[in-house]
Protein backbone atom coordinates (compact mmCIF):
# COMPACT_ATOMS: atom_id res chain seq x y z
CA UNK A 1 0.00 0.00 0.00
CA UNK A 2 0.96 3.94 -0.37
CA UNK A 3 0.17 6.32 1.78
CA UNK A 4 0.48 10.05 0.89
CA UNK A 5 0.52 12.41 4.23
CA UNK A 6 0.36 16.24 3.63
CA UNK A 7 1.18 18.97 5.75
CA UNK A 8 0.42 22.88 5.21
CA UNK A 9 -3.02 24.90 3.88
CA UNK A 10 -5.13 26.89 6.50
CA UNK A 11 -6.34 30.60 6.75
CA UNK A 12 -4.35 33.36 5.03
CA UNK A 13 -5.80 36.84 3.80
CA UNK A 14 -6.02 37.36 0.26
CA UNK A 15 -2.97 38.50 -1.37
CA UNK A 16 -0.76 36.22 1.08
CA UNK A 17 1.34 32.82 0.66
CA UNK A 18 1.11 29.29 1.87
CA UNK A 19 3.39 26.27 1.28
CA UNK A 20 1.63 22.86 1.11
CA UNK A 21 3.81 19.96 1.38
CA UNK A 22 3.10 16.06 1.00
CA UNK A 23 5.21 12.55 1.18
CA UNK A 24 4.57 9.20 0.03
CA UNK A 25 5.88 6.24 1.33
CA UNK A 26 4.98 2.52 1.58
CA UNK A 27 5.52 0.24 -1.52
CA UNK A 28 7.20 2.41 -4.01
CA UNK A 29 8.63 1.57 -6.65
CA UNK A 30 9.06 4.94 -8.42
CA UNK A 31 6.69 7.64 -8.90
CA UNK A 32 5.52 8.60 -12.57
CA UNK A 33 3.52 11.95 -12.16
CA UNK A 34 2.99 13.82 -8.51
CA UNK A 35 0.91 16.96 -8.16
CA UNK A 36 -1.88 18.69 -6.19
CA UNK A 37 -5.63 19.21 -7.40
CA UNK A 38 -8.24 21.47 -5.10
CA UNK A 39 -12.00 20.57 -4.68
CA UNK A 40 -14.41 23.90 -4.18
CA UNK A 41 -17.61 23.30 -2.77
CA UNK A 42 -19.93 22.33 -5.35
CA UNK A 43 -17.38 22.00 -7.84
CA UNK A 44 -15.60 19.40 -9.58
CA UNK A 45 -11.66 18.06 -8.32
CA UNK A 46 -9.33 19.88 -10.80
CA UNK A 47 -6.01 19.59 -11.45
CA UNK A 48 -3.98 22.50 -9.95
CA UNK A 49 -0.39 21.51 -10.56
CA UNK A 50 1.82 18.19 -11.66
CA UNK A 51 5.50 17.12 -12.30
CA UNK A 52 6.95 14.28 -13.77
CA UNK A 53 9.89 13.77 -14.94
CA UNK A 54 11.68 17.65 -15.11
CA UNK A 55 8.34 18.62 -16.68
CA UNK A 56 5.63 20.65 -14.71
CA UNK A 57 1.64 21.55 -15.55
CA UNK A 58 -0.48 24.41 -14.16
CA UNK A 59 -3.98 24.96 -14.13
CA UNK A 60 -4.41 28.32 -16.12
CA UNK A 61 -5.84 30.23 -13.20
CA UNK A 62 -2.60 29.42 -10.94
CA UNK A 63 0.19 29.92 -13.70
CA UNK A 64 2.68 32.56 -12.51
CA UNK A 65 1.92 32.28 -8.81
CA UNK A 66 1.76 28.78 -7.33
CA UNK A 67 4.74 26.59 -8.18
CA UNK A 68 5.14 22.66 -7.59
CA UNK A 69 8.32 21.08 -6.70
CA UNK A 70 9.33 17.14 -6.33
CA UNK A 71 12.51 15.73 -4.23
CA UNK A 72 12.33 12.14 -6.24
CA UNK A 73 14.97 10.87 -3.38
CA UNK A 74 12.02 11.68 -0.75
CA UNK A 75 9.34 11.07 -2.96
CA UNK A 76 7.81 14.45 -1.85
CA UNK A 77 5.98 17.40 -3.50
CA UNK A 78 5.41 21.02 -2.55
CA UNK A 79 3.48 23.76 -3.52
CA UNK A 80 4.43 26.89 -2.96
CA UNK A 81 1.61 29.54 -3.18
CA UNK A 82 1.99 33.62 -3.49
CA UNK A 83 -0.90 35.72 -4.06
CA UNK A 84 -3.38 34.15 -3.07
CA UNK A 85 -7.35 34.74 -4.27
CA UNK A 86 -10.66 34.28 -2.86
CA UNK A 87 -11.03 32.01 -5.19
CA UNK A 88 -8.33 29.81 -4.58
CA UNK A 89 -10.24 28.73 -1.14
CA UNK A 90 -11.17 24.84 -1.87
CA UNK A 91 -9.74 21.44 -0.24
CA UNK A 92 -6.09 20.39 -1.83
CA UNK A 93 -5.71 16.66 -2.48
CA UNK A 94 -2.09 15.03 -2.81
CA UNK A 95 -1.86 12.81 -5.66
CA UNK A 96 0.88 10.43 -6.53
CA UNK A 97 1.12 7.60 -10.08
CA UNK A 98 3.07 5.22 -8.32
CA UNK A 99 4.53 2.08 -9.61
CA UNK A 100 4.50 -0.55 -7.06
CA UNK A 101 6.42 -3.08 -9.27
CA UNK A 102 7.24 -3.60 -12.91
CA UNK A 103 3.43 -4.82 -13.81
CA UNK A 104 1.32 -2.44 -11.54
CA UNK A 105 0.82 1.25 -10.93
CA UNK A 106 -2.13 3.13 -9.41
CA UNK A 107 -3.41 6.45 -8.27
CA UNK A 108 -3.29 7.71 -4.64
CA UNK A 109 -4.76 10.61 -3.09
CA UNK A 110 -4.06 12.35 0.11
CA UNK A 111 -6.95 13.16 2.65
CA UNK A 112 -7.09 16.56 1.70
CA UNK A 113 -6.04 19.79 3.48
CA UNK A 114 -8.09 23.13 4.00
CA UNK A 115 -7.23 26.40 2.14
CA UNK A 116 -8.84 28.81 2.83
CA UNK A 117 -8.37 32.80 1.30
CA UNK A 118 -10.01 35.27 2.77
CA UNK A 119 -10.85 39.10 1.46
Amino acid sequence: QVQLRESGGGLVQAGGSLRLSCAASGSIFNINTMGWYRQAPGKQRELVAAAQGGDTEYAASVKGRFTVSRDNAKNTVSLQMNSLKVEDTAVYYCHANVRINAWFKDDYWGQGTQVTVSS
